[in-house]
C-alpha cells in the first residue's frame, strides 16, 4: 500500500539535498547564523520541508554555537551531522500538528468566495510577523517565522518584511521559501543569505514515487520520473491528476503534425477546457509549456529528446533546423502569454487550448 505524501510540517524525510542540510549545519553551529534566509530553487524539490526541517532543529536545541575543544568533563559533545530529530520528539509533533507556539507560518490563504487561493500573501499576515519575533520565546529558545511561497508577497508585503530585516531581534530566524528569488526585491534579497536547492536525480524521484505511488506500475512511475524535471512534487501532481493519460492524448495529437487533425484538436480543447476541468485544464496547460520548452532545448542543441512515451520524440524531431526552433521559440512566447491572459481575464479556456495548438502548427509547418 502507497503511504500518503506527507506535508513539509510533517515530512521526515529529505532526500537530495545534503548540500543544503550541510550548509545549514555550519551556519547555526557557528555562532553567527544569519537571522534571514531565502530558500530558493526549482517547484517541488524539498525547500518547505527543509524549512520545517530546519525549524524543528533549531527549537529542539540546534544553532547553539559549540566549543569543539575538550573540557574538564571529558571532551565537547559531537557537532550534529543532520537536521532531523525523532518523529516521536515532541517538537517533531508539535510542529507537524500546527502546534507549535514559537514558529508561525505565512503564506496565501484561500477565499473562500472564490473557491481557489488568493494571488498574493494578505500583507496583514506579514504585519503579524514583527510582534511575533518581539515576544519572549515560548519554550527558551529560538522563534521562527516561514513565509511559503515567498514570490506572492506584493510591494507592501515586501516593504513590511524590510523593516523586521533591518532590525531583526536576537534568537529569531525568517525563512523566505520561492521559487522565483527574482520576485523579491533587492532590498529584501540582500538582507538574507541565499540557498539554493538542487533539482532532485531522477533516481531519488523514482525512489519516493516507489514509496508514495506504489500503486502505478514500474513504467508509469519512470515515465513521470522522466516528465518531473527533478521535482516530485511535480510527479506527484502529474499522477494525482492523470497526467499520464493527458500527455498521451497531447502526443497522439501532435504526431498529426505538421497539420493538425481539426476534429481532434476540437475534441481535445471542449474535453480540457469545459469549466467542470479545472485540473485537468491546470496540467494541459503545464504540459503544453513543458513539451514546447523540452522540444527548444533539445533542438537548440540538435538533438530529439529522448522517448518518454512510445513515439512522443518524433512531433519534437520536426523542431531540428534554425528557422523551426525560432518559430518554436515564439510558439512558447504566445501560448504562455494566452494562458496567463486567460486566466487574468477569466477568458475562454478552450480558445486558449486552440490558440496554443495552433502557435505549435505555425511553428512546425
Amino acid at each position: 500500500m502507497s503511504e500518503t505524501a506527507p506535508e513539509p510540517r510533517a515530512n521526515p524525510g529529505l532526500l537530495g539535498q545534503a548540500r543544503a542540510e550541510q550548509t545549514l549545519l555550519e551556519a547555526s553551529s557557528g555562532g553567527r547564523m544569519p537571522h534571514a534566509w531565502v530558500f530558493a530553487g526549482p517547484n517541488g524539490v524539498g525547500k518547505a520541508t527543509l524549512a520545517y526541517r530546519f525549524a524543528r532543529f533549531l527549537f529542539a536545541g540546534g544553532g547553539e554555537a559549540r566549543d569543539e575543544g575538550p573540557s574538564l568533563f571529558g571532551d565537547a559533545p559531537a557537532a550534529p551531522t543532520s537536521l532531523a530529530i525523532d518523529e516521536q520528539h515532541p517538537v517533531f509533533r508539535r510542529v507537524a500538528a500546527s502546534g507549535h507556539a514559537d514558529l508561525l507560518t505565512v503564506e496565501r490563504r484561500f477565499d473562500d468566495d472564490k473557491g481557489k487561493t488568493k494571488k498574493d500573501i494578505a500583507v496583514d499576515d506579514v504585519r503579524k510577523i514583527a510582534p511575533f519575533f518581539r515576544l519572549t520565546a515560548a519554550e527558551g529558545g529560538w522563534r521562527c517565522v516561514i513565509v511559503d511561497g515567498a514570490e506572492s508577497l506584493n510591494r507592501a508585503g515586501q516593504n513590511a518584511l524590510l523593516k523586521i530585516l533591518e532590525e531583526p531581534p536576537p534568537r529569531c530566524c525568517l525563512i523566505l521559501v520561492t521559487d522565483r528569488p527574482g520576485g523579491l526585491l533587492p532590498t529584501v534579497r540582500s538582507r538574507a543569505r541565499m540557498l539554493t536547492l538542487d533539482a532532485l536525480d531522477e533516481a531519488h524521484v523514482r525512489e519516493l514515487l516507489a514509496r508514495w505511488r506504489s500503486d502505478l506500475d514500474a513504467e508509469s512511475r519512470d515515465a513521470l520520473a522522466r516528465m518531473a524535471d527533478g521535482s516530485i512534487g511535480r510527479a506527484l501532481s502529474l499522477a494525482d491528476a492523470d497526467g499520464l493519460e493527458l500527455y498521451a492524448d497531447l502526443v497522439q495529437l501532435l504526431a498529426t503534425l505538421p497539420r493538425l487533425d481539426v476534429v481532434a484538436a476540437h475534441g481535445f480543447a471542449d474535453r480540457l477546457g469545459a469549466a467542470s476541468a479545472d485540473a485537468s485544464y491546470r496540467v494541459a496547460v503545464d504540459l503544453i509549456g513543458w513539451w514546447l520548452t523540452r522540444a527548444a532545448r533539445y533542438a537548440a542543441r540538435g538533438e530529439v529528446p529522448p522517448e518518454i512515451l512510445p513515439g512522443d520524440s518524433a512531433p519534437a524531431a520536426r523542431f531540428q533546423n534554425p528557422r523551426s526552433l525560432e518559430r518554436l521559440v515564439q510558439a512558447w512566447d504566445k501560448a504562455a502569454r494566452q494562458f496567463q491572459t486567460t486566466d487574468a481575464a477569466n477568458l475562454d479556456r478552450r480558445h486558449a487550448l486552440l490558440a496554443a495548438l495552433r502557435a505549435i502548427e505555425a511553428a512546425a509547418a
